[in-house]
């Protein structure tokens, strides 16, 4: 299993709604975010991959709200993944507050497709090799 703790990031004023909420629609750029954030650790850099011909889209996604965050609350983001990746790769997200409290938790699942015919292909050789290392 692979596990990764994001930096701590802060809801932004303009990320709530009108009960001052973090409004739901912003949770799955927070994941996003994550994912990029745990590829650049690791020395992975998706701009590369995208420039290679292989596109990661999002394919399902799933997240389950716990409790609310609210404007400027400090949060963390921790990433697991279980499974070898092959033409596809599920990403699981808890996100917490400073105190550990859970605030949301999801998974996406991302596929990797040949950019020109948009069809599934294997996770690529590198990023194989690199998640095979941790």
């Amino acid at each position: 299993m692979i596990a990764y703790r994001t930096q701590i990031f802060r809801i932004r004023y303009t990320e709530t709604d009108q009960m001052g909420f973090a409004h739901h629609s912003h949770y799955l750029n927070y994941f996003e975010m994550a994912r990029i954030e745990w590829l650049n650790s690791i020395g992975f850099s998706y701009a590369e991959l995208e420039q290679s011909g292989v596109v990661m889209p999002v394919v399902s996604a799933n997240i389950n709200f716990k409790s609310p965050a609210f404007f400027d609350d400090p949060l963390r983001i921790k990433l697991t993944i279980e499974k070898i990746p092959r033409a596809s790769i599920k990403i699981d997200y808890v996100i917490v507050d400073e105190s550990e409290k859970e605030i949301a938790n999801g998974s996406t699942t991302l596929a990797f497709l040949n950019r020109e015919t948009n069809r599934p292909i294997r996770c690529p050789q590198r990023l194989l090799e690199i998640i095979e290392s941790l």
